[in-house]
């Protein structure tokens, strides 16, 4: 009876970690068929817009409120993912994680005060949004669902 109570109780912890591997937010999605961070511009050639699913590592979070996150490429750089209508937000304590998100991908000119107000979000100090003068060419992300690993 003890063997039973033990592997009882062995299952059902398992089962309870596994539930707590993947983390679901905004609208319901699966990891299937994701591309790569760093091959979504490829694949984006000169399209403007174009709605995918991607996977990738997290570089770092809004941490006022997990508003937006933001995804590293391979070439150094990184893509903002911000959560469509502000409808959902993620942890912020996510950075180093993978995730998988859904949604469209867009290349735009962010104006200054955007990136300024990122800037702020993301802790930087009073002298370092100061320096952010220019409007900068990104490519954006706007999630529907994010899967966080």
């Amino acid at each position: 009876m003890k063997k039973i109570l033990a592997l009882l109780f062995m299952t059902v912890s398992f089962c309870a970690v596994q539930a707590q591997t993947d983390e679901s937010f905004g609208k319901k999605i699966d990891a299937k068929k994701a591309i790569t961070a760093s091959a979504l511009p490829e694949k984006m050639g000169k399209e403007e817009k174009m709605d995918a699913k991607v996977t990738g590592t997290v570089e770092s979070v809004c941490q006022v409120k997990g508003c937006w996150m933001k995804v590293k490429m391979d070439n150094g750089e990184t893509m903002r993912v911000m959560f469509k209508d502000y409808a959902f937000f993620v942890p912020k304590d996510i950075a180093g994680k993978t995730v998988v998100f859904e949604g469209e991908a867009q290349k735009k000119l962010v104006s200054v005060e955007h990136l300024q107000h990122y800037a702020q979000d993301a802790g930087k100090s009073k002298e370092e949004i100061a320096k952010i003068t220019e409007p900068k060419q990104e490519l954006t992300f706007i999630a529907d669902g994010v899967i966080v690993k």
